[in-house]
């Protein structure tokens, strides 16, 4: 007899995050929740990542709320978010004393899981939210920012997937954001950790090469504990592998996930009339769907692609984009070899476009990309060469500490700068992420509260998922 394989559904987070910029709202979701907790998924992954940016910027709704209606309408299941490690939802490293909040009150409105990651592989930027999951009785799954290129073998992913298992991982996620894996490869890389880990192994890839329904299956023959997939009207192209598919491949072998098809059935009916809502309105743009092989060329994951094609328009210099998509792997190189994900993408990105803009390699640098550079995000894979580094920060001093311990503790002054608009204690927290945006989610909030009308929210505006 073989093993039940867990599935973590992502309709509720990443499967919009990747397709339509994280604009679900509750309401959206509200009349599938039942159902889907009946199903008997492992976990349903519905916070984190840029949900709570977009309930703040563009939903005008309370984060924490959607979490605790969430909780309520699905007691049976195990809730998971994502966490970007010392940048917690943000796009900077906090201070351990919010990290630590955070995580408190995150499992106190009703995560269990909570997918802990670093752009950089720099195990020191998960340390506080692991310790702190750890203390709250939370479920640590330490996620390894999937990655090609010349330190990027076996033995790299294995020697990291050990220290976090000593540093307190539950479990270990495979997190493949641009959908680079490939099947055997997926195979190899599973069965090398098997043998190196004794806590369960999830994988996580996008569709977005085509690849991902394949790389699960070899994954899980390999010995993989769990995959990631997405309801089927919402999978595919820049998301994820079909839920109800890789349901079905997998039933009456050893792998049978035991859920439900007919009860998948049931929310794939509703997830569709969402689908053709969002493709009515525009917010949908079926070319996400598709296969872009090119991924596998420019390991640049979708979100990425798409802001890149958004600052070459607005530069007028569309024509550019075969170049900027040649320019991003020298900049990568460049920069220690960052895995591409938030923050590290848009900061290769948009360096990547510049030197292309501009005509000349680094003859205008962004700051986030000194920042890179001069260590604030912690340590790159690759070592970058002084010569570079020179070029790039001068005379700066580079950080070789973990960029956090350079930070005093924030959380009092955080509160005293927003106490006006504190109405819950949570409210501290969404203030510390995206302080301007959530200062005025706070007044729009306060004035709906007294009969002022409040503004209207643009629900078609778009960004970019992150």
């Amino acid at each position: 007899m073989g093993k039940k394989i867990r599935v973590t559904e992502t309709v509720l987070r990443d499967a919009h995050q990747s397709l339509i910029a994280t604009r679900m709202t509750t309401e959206e979701m509200l009349p599938m929740l039942e159902k889907l907790d009946k199903v008997g998924f492992y976990s349903l992954e519905c916070w984190g990542g840029a949900t709570f940016d977009s309930c703040l910027r563009f939903l005008n709704e309370d984060p924490w709320e959607r979490l605790r209606l969430i909780r309520k309408t699905c007691p049976n299941t195990k809730l998971q978010m994502l966490f970007r490690g010392q940048n917690m939802l943000g796009y900077r490293h906090y201070a351990d004393d919010v990290v630590e909040y955070f995580v408190e009150k995150s499992i106190a409105n009703g995560i269990d899981i909570l997918r802990i990651f670093d752009a950089l592989n720099d195990i020191r930027n998960l340390e506080t939210s692991i310790k702190a999951a750890k203390k709250y009785n939370g479920h640590v799954q330490a996620a390894i920012s999937y990655t090609t290129g010349p330190v990027f073998d076996l033995k790299y992913y294995c020697d990291y997937a050990k220290r976090l298992e000593n540093t307190g991982a539950d479990s270990i996620c495979v997190k493949d954001m641009a959908g680079l894996l490939k099947p055997y490869g997926t195979y190899e890389l599973v069965k090398a950790l098997k043998e190196t880990v004794k806590i369960p192994i999830t994988i996580h890839t996008h569709y977005t090469s085509g690849l991902a329904s394949m790389c699960l299956l070899k994954g899980i023959e390999a010995g993989a504990d769990g995959i990631d997939t997405a309801m089927s009207p919402l999978a595919l192209g820049t998301s994820h592998a079909p839920t109800e598919s890789m349901v079905a491949a997998l039933a009456d072998t050893q792998y049978d996930t035991g859920l439900d098809l007919n009860l998948l059935s049931e929310i794939r009916d509703y997830v569709n009339t969402l689908r053709e809502k969002y493709i009515e309105s525009g917010l949908l743009n079926t070319k996400m769907l598709g296969v872009d092989s090119k991924t596998l060329l420019y390991q640049v994951p979708g979100g990425m692609l798409s802001n890149l094609v958004s600052q070459l328009k607005e530069a007028g210099k569309l024509d550019k984009l075969d170049e900027v998509l040649n320019e991003v792997p020298r900049v990568r190189k460049d920069s220690g070899y960052p895995p591409l994900v938030t923050p590290s993408s848009q900061i290769v990105g948009t360096q990547a476009v510049l030197n292309v803009i501009s005509g000349e390699r680094y003859k205008m640098c962004t700051n986030e990309f000194k920042g890179l550079v001069r260590g604030n995000y912690g340590k790159t894979p690759v070592p970058i060469s002084d010569e570079f580094r020179k070029k790039i920060i001068g005379s700066d001093k580079p950080i070789d500490c973990r960029p956090a311990d350079l930070l005093e503790p924030e959380l009092d002054k955080l509160r005293s700068e927003m106490t006006e608009f504190l109405e819950q204690e949570e409210d501290v927290l969404s203030y510390a992420q995206f302080d301007k945006v959530a200062t005025k989610f706070f007044e729009k909030r306060r004035n709906e509260k007294y009969g002022i009308d409040g503004a209207h929210v643009d629900m078609t505006e778009k960004v970019h998922p992150v």
